[in-house]
């Protein structure tokens, strides 16, 4: 399994032996209706102004690898952005300068993310029993029962320290990069530096995501060339953004690193995550709802529209089970097929908290059906 953490100990290494610096060379390209959740929300988000990033001062600037030069060379050789980003770095967070010369000179400009950032957002030409079948089928049932087999301790234990179940962890592994299959196939650093310098409408965005991700290969101890990542730099098997590492990421398995490509980690980081984002424990997500007529399906809908469970009655939509919930409540009017019947459902506070990770009604619910079938498979029923 790859980790910046292993990549970095064979650096060392070679450091030592050779003097050599340590390069390599994992989600993979997808379309716009399987993106992780850090790709759209790296879309989606506001664009950050200012970012609340440690200065770096334990390591003198430097970094693992002994990467230096004495000015910007390689594919963005006298880029005055990029330049401007290194001095910022410099003057703001503690880095020495070479060391950062040394690093970018190695960055690859990657056409293909550009390519990605280029295309216009269709949205998503599925309806959502194709969209479910993606995810939601008997080969990733197996393999989250297997992933939660393998790691029921620390899964139990994240439930308890943070409120959130089992299952919606490892559902969200599975979607994101099906327990560790599909990591992505881009260096962090490559794609964060290409979208900050290609993507010009989130430019500032993947600039900032930029210095939380030199920020956490210092503290860390991580080759900021090493880790893999998606075409948006998203990372782990949760694929965090680097903020969201900042924010989020915690050693769960005590070791001292923050590492989301160690399944401990990233188990205890999602919990993290759902909690700091409003989880309430032992709270339901969605149930199917019952309706008394074809009129919710010409209703406002969707995780930004907040209904009451009174209101929601009134027009004739109530669950089909469940003790439900005081908060709001969210109308989920799924096509089955693109401009089709629609899916009756009602989400509560939970559900919306999993589109906090991806701001997708159809993400959101296939986490949800997902979790649940790996606990039926898990638990038995």
């Amino acid at each position: 399994m790859y980790s910046p953490r292993n990549s970095f100990a064979l650096s060392a290494v070679a450091l030592l032996a050779l003097g050599l610096g340590a390069c390599s060379s994992a989600p993979e390209k997808q379309d716009v209706t399987d993106n992780s959740a850090q790709q759209q929300v790296a879309q989606e988000q506001p664009t950050q102004t200012q970012v609340d990033v440690p200065k770096v001062v334990n390591y003198g600037g430097k970094g693992v690898g002994n990467y230096s030069a004495t000015g910007l060379g390689g594919d963005f050789a006298g880029n005055p952005q990029l330049l401007a980003f290194i001095d910022n770095m410099v003057r703001s967070q503690g880095f020495d300068r070479n060391y950062l010369y040394g690093v970018f000179s190695q960055v690859r400009n990657r056409d293909d993310i550009s390519a990605q950032w280029a295309k216009p957002s269709a949205g998503s030409p599925l309806g959502w029993s194709a969209y479910r079948a993606r995810f939601v089928n008997a080969a990733n049932i197996q393999r989250g029962s297997q992933f939660w087999q393998q790691y029921a301790g620390q899964l139990q234990r994240a439930e308890q320290q943070y409120g959130v179940p089992a299952e919606y962890i490892v559902g969200i592994m599975g979607v994101e990069t099906r327990w560790g299959r599909i990591f992505g196939k881009h260096r962090v650093i490559d794609a964060l530096t290409t979208s900050a310098l290609t993507n010009q409408r989130r430019s500032q965005f993947f600039f900032d995501e930029l210095k939380y991700y030199l920020s956490m290969t210092q503290t860390e101890r991580m080759d900021p060339l090493a880790p893999m990542g998606s075409f948006a730099g998203a990372m782990g098997y949760g694929q965090f953004m680097p903020s969201s590492f900042h924010s989020y990421a915690v050693d769960f398995d005590g070791d001292g690193v923050r590492d989301l490509w160690n399944p401990v980690d990233a188990i205890g980081s999602i919990a993290n995550y759902f909690a700091k984002h409003g989880w309430q424990a032992g709270g339901e997500v969605a149930v199917p709802a019952a309706v008394t007529s074809s009129a919710y399906a010409s209703m406002p809908d969707g995780y930004k529209v907040k209904y009451s469970l009174a209101s929601l009655a009134s027009r004739g939509i109530a669950p089909r089970y469940g003790r439900g919930s005081n908060g709001p409540a969210y109308l989920l009017a799924l096509s089955t097929v693109p401009n089709g019947y629609k899916e009756p459902w009602i989400g509560y506070q939970n559900f919306y908290v999993i589109t906090r990770y991806n701001h997708s009604n159809y993400y959101a619910m296939a986490v949800h059906q997902l979790a649940e079938a790996v606990r039926g498979r898990v638990r038995g029923g």
